[in-house]
């Protein structure tokens, strides 16, 4: 088994490395691959993002938000957790989720963390997960990843992937929200994240000589991560518009009176939105809500739109600052 040393932190990146080495890594060997992501929400191949996350809280604190090319629910990377994949031969390894968390499991035991499988794909600690996985395959290869909650910002957790409560309906698969736990309090000795990594790696290449088992990334290597990077993870159309067709109904109260949004958004875009509330103005609403249609479901091309209008005539004492609030937090 080959490992590749990746000390990126740019979601991007390496969401586009472990694509890269289950698609065109022109290798026989299996990898095994440790990685970390700044502060970013990493999405589910066939959730909706606008469902996922408190979009308020992403901006405010510049949280990266991602699509993945597995299944599963949403969830938070920062510095505190630790992600692991297994790129492999696929044999009869797809859907064997308990094959590739069990060598896991294992270290975390030998570290005194009394980790166990439970449920579908999830490693927890006393009943709180710790771990959550999810797999894709490729030809004859498959993907299996999963997360480590070693010293993550529970709290923030909760925050970032808290939506507030408007009426969304779409086909998008629901993250399952469980009660999560760290493992730092249960590892012997308080190591670091440093060694626990060093440790955990060492124990699944089955070697304390971890050199012999490195792969190196040529500059051909380098060149087609960043092509994916470029044509897929840092896509708005991938991280938002391979959202499943959905409607949303957004609602706020301004001192120039009451805003009601209903959307219909299919491949990230406006087909169909309605406006209604007790504001005053002298335009035919209907005028805006056409100019909208078709507009990407962000609020960069939301304000745009808006930009370019004379708003005060469509609402009264109503800013732009006020709808985009309404509509996107």
């Amino acid at each position: 088994m080959k490992t590749i040393l990746n000390d990126s932190k740019n979601p991007r990146f390496n969401l586009a490395l472990e694509e890269y080495v289950l698609k065109y890594l022109g290798s026989d060997e299996d990898f095994v691959l440790l990685w970390q992501n700044e502060n970013s929400v990493i999405i589910g191949r066939n959730q909706n993002t606008v469902e996922e996350i408190n979009s308020d809280v992403v901006k405010k604190h510049d949280v990266n938000v991602v699509r993945r090319i597995t299944g599963g629910g949403a969830v938070y990377h920062d510095d505190g957790n630790l992600n692991f994949s297994f790129i492999t031969k696929m044999r009869d390894n797809l859907n064997d989720y308990r094959k590739f968390t069990e060598p896991v499991i294992q270290a975390l035991n030998k570290l005194g963390v009394p980790a166990e499988f439970q449920g579908r794909n999830d490693i927890v600690v006393e009943d709180k997960k710790i771990s959550g996985n999810a797999q894709s395959f490729f030809k004859d290869k498959m993907l299996h990843h999963g997360t480590i909650l070693f010293d993550a910002n529970l709290p923030f957790v909760a925050e970032v992937l808290n939506v507030k409560a408007d009426k969304i309906k779409s086909k998008g698969i629901k993250s399952n929200r469980s009660r999560v736990t760290n493992i730092l309090p249960y590892l012997n000795d308080n190591v670091s994240m440093g060694q626990f990594k060093k440790t955990l790696l060492e124990f699944l290449l089955g070697t304390d000589s971890i050199s012999d088992h490195v792969y190196e990334l040529t500059d051909k290597d380098l060149e087609k991560i960043h092509e994916l990077m470029d044509t897929r993870y840092n896509k708005w159309e991938w991280n938002y518009g391979q959202s499943p067709d959905f409607s949303i109904e957004k609602q706020g109260r301004y001192e120039g009176g009451k805003v009601e949004f209903h959307l219909n958004v299919s491949e990230g875009k406006i087909q169909d939105i309605k406006i209604f509330g007790d504001f005053l103005g002298s335009r035919d609403i209907t005028e805006l809500q056409d100019k909208l249609k078709g507009t990407n479901y962000e609020e960069e091309a939301f304000k745009k739109v808006l930009d370019n209008e004379p708003l005060d005539e469509y609402f009264f004492n109503i800013s732009v600052d006020d709808l985009l609030h309404c509509v996107f937090t």
